[in-house]
């Protein structure tokens, strides 16, 4: 009788327990079920976080982007008031063509919205004029009113269209697009209420004072010149080149595997000197609109000539492109034939990199390079130091082995060095001046131990940096094609010879930026320099 009993409980328990098993996956069910939602909702709010830090970061940043923010707040609540004028009617009614004369035409700096307000006045102004006329010929038409609205918008439409494909005319692109807009939305309105004078002087007067609003504030509340900006991005592109070129020498003479997708500024800043042209265009276009102000007042329209020495500027960066490329490529230097000419590399880096902070210094004040002193004299002669080292040691960039050694010299256009060279041993004969440095017999004679020392040299390096070829055939510990080997010997070493020249033809390239900065000061009058008398001087 109890083991029935026990029987039934456990029966009961069991099918308790798979109720509860049947409850939980049905829970469980429900979670899956709402869990993509969740992730959605989780993902959401993530973004919206990662979104408002980033705003709070941008106008940290530059606060002028909240300046000018509140700057448009304040013009558009100020035009809006307008739509609580009593008397006349028309002009609450028509209130909205001044708020979007505002809301179009306020744009970041003022050379911006000079040009955008040229644009919209000349294109509403031309369209108002072509409005009165072919609303009189619609009121002498008679019935034939609408024939002459509609072959009005037409004839304007096309000539608008077509002119503003022009090339010459791409900046006033948006006046055309305003001027055929304007003349469609003025005769439509005439036609409506029958009075085209009335409608087309109510919102070209509308329009007049949003502009007029819109230009008081923006000029008036701490003004944002386009100006400025493209003189601090000159100015940068110097600081960044200087610090890109002293770079990308520091990481060719360290010898170490440089990763190609990785974004590094200490090599990159030549990146943003090449790429600030399409910025520098633009600013210029919204500059030589800026009446002088600030510390410009009294230089004349310098702005072009900004973009002429950052031009300039842009070639010495395509030289330190060309450096970072050598650091990148396959073919790579033994580390030792860096270190014969790593002071002369060094010093000639360190000293442009001087002068394109000097430059950056002097453009930033406005000032006029020191007539007394050659900026350019100290990276001169260290490159000239530099070519006199690679001279002198050229033996160390090409292959000694195919030097002709021991060939006599045919031709002889004078008889006695031909006599006073019978003396000499056949192989002195036809030496070149390199090959006076070394004994290249003695290199022929021990090449099998040179052979094997750039093997282990190989095989060392390669977990450093990247060479080519990128798999040489070892042959129990030595290179088993002695031709491949001194394939990769001789194109190793002519690649120091490539980055050697790449920064000398930089150097030579940095006499056109100081051409330039030097014709930009004379142009723009800028302020003598600063004069420091030594102490010596004082007391005597």
């Amino acid at each position: 009788m109890v083991t029935i009993k026990n029987f039934f409980k456990k029966a009961s328990s069991d099918e308790n327990k798979e109720k509860l098993l049947a409850h939980d996956d049905e829970r469980k069910g429900c979670c899956n079920c709402f869990s993509p939602l969740n992730d959605r909702f989780t993902s959401f709010f993530n973004n919206l976080q990662d979104f408002a830090k980033k705003a709070i970061e941008m106008g940290r940043n530059d606060p002028r982007k909240i300046i000018f923010s509140l700057k448009m707040g304040f013009a558009l609540s100020f035009v809006s008031l307008l739509i609580f004028w009593k008397k006349p009617n028309d002009i609450a009614q028509f209130a909205i063509w001044a708020i979007l004369t505002v809301l179009v035409m306020f744009e970041f700096s003022i050379g911006a919205t000079l040009i955008k307000g040229f644009n919209r006045g000349l294109g509403t102004f031309c369209a108002g004029m072509l409005a009165f006329i072919f609303a009189q010929l619609a009121l002498w038409a008679g019935e034939r009113e609408r024939v002459v609205i509609v072959v009005s918008i037409f004839i304007v439409a096309f000539f608008g269209s077509y002119l503003k494909l022009y090339p010459t005319m791409a900046p006033y692109e948006y006046g055309y697009r305003v001027f055929i807009l304007t003349y469609c939305i003025l005769i439509v309105a005439g036609n409506r209420t029958r009075e085209y004078n009335v409608a087309i002087c109510t919102r070209l007067a509308l329009i007049a004072l949003g502009a007029g609003i819109c230009l008081l504030i923006n000029i008036s509340i701490y003004p944002i010149w386009s100006g400025e900006d493209l003189h601090r991005l000159v100015v940068k592109n110097f600081m960044d080149l200087a610090n890109s070129l002293e770079g990308c020498i520091n990481g060719y003479l360290s010898c170490v595997e440089h990763d190609r997708d990785a974004n590094d500024s200490e090599y990159n800043g030549y990146k943003s000197v090449i790429e600030s042209t399409g910025r520098e265009q633009t600013l210029l276009g919204f500059a030589i609109w800026e009446p002088p102000h600030g510390r410009y007042r009294m230089h004349k329209n310098l702005w072009r000539d900004f973009v002429k020495l950052s031009s300039a500027l842009r070639h010495c960066a395509f030289m330190v492109m060309a450096l970072h490329g050598c650091i990148q490529s396959e073919i790579q230097a033994p580390p030792e034939k860096r270190k014969v000419f790593r002071n002369e590399l060094k010093r000639v880096g360190a000293n442009a990199a001087k002068v394109l902070r000097e430059l950056g210094t002097k453009l930033d004040k406005l000032e006029m390079l020191d007539s007394h002193e050659n900026i350019l004299k100290e990276v001169h002669e260290t490159a000239q130091h530099l070519q006199k080292k690679i001279d002198h040691k050229s033996y160390i960039l090409v292959n000694s082995k195919s030097w002709e050694i021991g060939k006599p010299n045919i031709n002889h256009e004078d008889s006695s060095s031909e006599n006073g060279s019978e003396n000499l041993p056949l192989s002195s004969r036809s030496r070149s001046l390199s090959e006076t440095a070394i004994d290249i017999s003695s290199l022929q004679a021990n090449w099998p131990q040179l052979a094997k020392e750039s093997s282990e040299f190989t095989k060392s390096s390669f977990r450093k940096q990247n060479q080519w070829p990128s798999r040489l055939s070892l042959a129990d510990g030595d290179i088993a094609d002695t031709c491949e080997m001194e394939t990769y010997l001789s194109a190793s070493s002519l690649s120091l010879a490539t980055f050697a020249s790449l920064l000398i033809e930089f150097v030579a390239r940095l006499q056109n930026v100081v051409d330039n900065f030097e014709e930009l000061s004379q142009r723009a009058e800028f302020k003598e320099p600063d004069v420091i008398i030594p102490p010596s001087a004082i007391k005597s």
